[in-house]
């Protein structure tokens, strides 16, 4: 299979930008990772969560709202009948088996783009765009949440290495301009 190219190539650079002096936001793109999506029809939860948890290495399958990490990746719960799972480029692809009766597996590995977002001003930037309370009382390591950005629907987790974003690659471009050109007045190292 090709290697994906990055939808944000053309205008991804490295380097600091905006307000002098030390940087309040740095946004950098995760590049090279797997991403399954495990959809269970209403009756077979279980199943597809043991399957999701099986593939991910984790003991048990993740709640609402909720991130695990396993010895083969991530998995979040996304949606109440939907999970996914990002693994290593370098780890061995997954080979899911789930009985169409249980419910559905679908490789989006090219539907995505990730961004990882840190730094002091990381939530203050990402509340001028996202409707949710992101502080790390209420949005704790380990919460995931299918939010909206400006009309497009995302998804965003919080792990130990800050905030991160999954983006549809169609809308990439244009959400990390708004994001690049707001972090400057915090000052921006792009990575």
């Amino acid at each position: 299979m090709a290697k994906a190219i990055s939808p944000l190539q053309p205008i991804r650079r490295a380097g600091q930008f905006g307000a002098p002096g030390k940087p309040g936001v740095t946004i950098k793109e995760v590049t090279g990772f797997g991403l399954l999506q495990f959809s269970a029809w209403g009756a077979s939860l279980a199943q597809t969560g043991a399957e999701a948890a099986r593939l991910a290495g984790c003991s048990l399958a993740p709640a609402p709202g909720h991130v695990v990490s396993g010895s083969n990746g991530v998995l979040m719960r996304v949606e109440p009948l939907k999970w996914w799972l990002l693994t290593s480029a370098a780890a061995p692809r997954p080979e899911p088996e789930l009985a169409a009766e249980n419910g559905a597996v679908l490789d989006m590995q090219d539907a995505r783009c990730w961004l990882r977002i840190t730094g002091d001003k990381a939530e203050t930037l990402l509340n001028h765009f996202l409707p949710l309370n992101l502080r790390p009382s209420v949005f704790a390591d380990g919460a995931v949440a299918t939010t909206a950005f400006h009309h497009v629907g995302v998804t965003l987790w919080r792990n130990a290495d800050g905030l991160n974003l999954l983006l549809p690659r169609s809308s990439a471009l244009s959400l990390w301009q708004l994001l690049s050109e707001s972090a400057h007045q915090y000052g921006l190292v792009e990575e």
